[in-house]
């Protein structure tokens, strides 16, 4: 049963949470755990994942698109957002192919609405057209005290004998950061079928597994359950 899983059912996964959570670190794991069980998995980010929109990506994050305010960063987010959605996201998940992507729809809510300031309307135009139905099936919120997830990121860079530089929002004060973090857990609450809040503030093998219970769970066909 397990070698024909994927084909018969695709699901689509994402991470969210605040800068330095750990996320790109789950997200391998998760889909070196899902490649034990026989499933296809593609691994992807945002922004970017597809050469148009890693260009938006480099734009953004060197802080190139910040005197266009929020409300053009979440246009630019869009537009990388389709091009994903089109050329990698929806043909994988037609394939039969599992897809896990590291932020996603949830990341342009929290920066550019709940914290930007962008009004929902425009948040939502922006997601009917990014999204066309492909709302993700699970999506993970990484949660930690913003101060603790910096310092872990400065130490790992300090033992890693790089300098901390940090991106376009990376370099925002702590408040901003503390706002960002309400806003996840905002959107979490408004999306219980979907959304499930794990603790990162743990070992990244203790969040695996925390990790793995929730996705084995929710889609129980992974150890020889019926899909949901």
């Amino acid at each position: 049963m397990l070698d024909t899983l994927s084909a018969r059912q695709a699901r689509f996964i994402t991470f969210e949470g605040g800068e330095g959570v750990g996320k790109s670190t789950q997200v391998k794991r998760l889909q070196q755990n899902l490649q034990r069980h026989a499933v296809e998995v593609v691994r992807t980010r945002e922004p970017g994942g597809t050469p148009k929109a890693e260009a938006i990506r480099s734009f953004i994050l060197q802080g190139r698109s910040e005197s266009w305010g929020a409300g053009g960063e979440a246009v630019l987010f869009a537009a990388a957002r389709l091009d994903h959605v089109t050329q990698l996201i929806a043909p994988n998940l037609a394939n039969g192919t599992w897809v896990l992507s590291d932020r996603f729809h949830d990341s342009t809510r929290a920066y550019q609405g709940l914290t930007g300031g962008v009004a929902p309307r425009l948040i939502a135009a922006l997601e009917e057209l990014a999204l066309n139905g492909h709302t993700p099936d699970l999506t993970l919120v990484l949660d930690m005290d913003p101060e603790k997830a910096f310092k872990r990121v400065a130490e790992r860079a300090i033992e890693d004998g790089l300098a901390q530089t940090g991106d376009r929002f990376e370099k925002e004060e702590l408040d901003w950061h503390m706002r960002l973090r309400e806003g996840f857990l905002a959107i979490a609450r408004d999306n219980p079928d979907r959304c499930v809040v794990l603790s990162a503030d743990q070992s990244p093998e203790a969040l695996e597994a925390a990790i793995w219970d929730v996705v084995s769970q929710r889609f129980p066909e992974l150890l020889g359950g019926q899909p949901t």
